[in-house]
């Protein structure tokens, strides 16, 4: 086991004591990447970071609940991943339109390696993605960044097998035409 790994499981083991400084520790090793989460489902700024937030809240009051403390980062990513999820589906319900459809805005992180970042391959991708429709985009999202398999898409989206299945075959053959369009 990594020195990381045994400090990440002391902090939590003092989080559960409710200890403030141990609770700062954890959010900011973790909150990058719960931010970037949340940022590739909602797609707006504020409603990721207050997502990430809340989710923050949520697993430090319920980590009691958490079996193994070594799985924390996923456990995390779990619940981030719900909340956006929640959000999604909520705002999509109201037919609200994010600004970023409406404004053309570069992110300044989409959660890849920076040494990617700066490919044009990449930023393309990324942005044709981004033109899907909402559950193309989401279900590649989810699948291909995220690293979900099809059992825990069908959970997160509350569709069959069959359905995922057919909803990631068809995102990838509408993001290739998109792509070869593009290129």
């Amino acid at each position: 086991m990594t020195s990381t790994n045994q400090d990440i499981e002391q902090l939590l083991l003092l989080c559960k004591s409710k200890n403030q400084r141990a609770q700062l520790e954890v959010y900011n090793r973790y909150n990058r990447a719960m931010y970037n989460t949340a940022l590739r489902i909602v797609k707006d700024s504020f409603k990721a970071e207050d997502i990430m937030q809340e989710s923050f809240l949520t697993a430090f009051t319920k980590l009691n609940t958490l079996e193994d403390i070594k799985l924390f980062g996923a456990w995390l990513k779990r619940i981030v991943v719900n909340n956006s999820i929640a959000h999604y589906n909520k705002t999509t319900k109201q037919n609200e339109v994010p600004l970023d459809t409406i404004m053309y805005k570069v992110e300044d992180d989409n959660g890849i390696e920076e040494r990617n970042q700066d490919t044009n391959k990449v930023k393309q991708v990324i942005s044709v993605m981004k033109t899907l429709k909402p559950n193309y985009s989401m279900g590649l999202t989810l699948h291909l960044i995220e690293g979900y398999d099809y059992e825990e898409i069908c959970d997160i989206m509350d569709i069959s097998y069959a359905n995922c299945r057919t909803l990631i075959s068809r995102a990838k053959e509408s993001l290739r035409k998109k792509l070869m369009q593009t290129a």
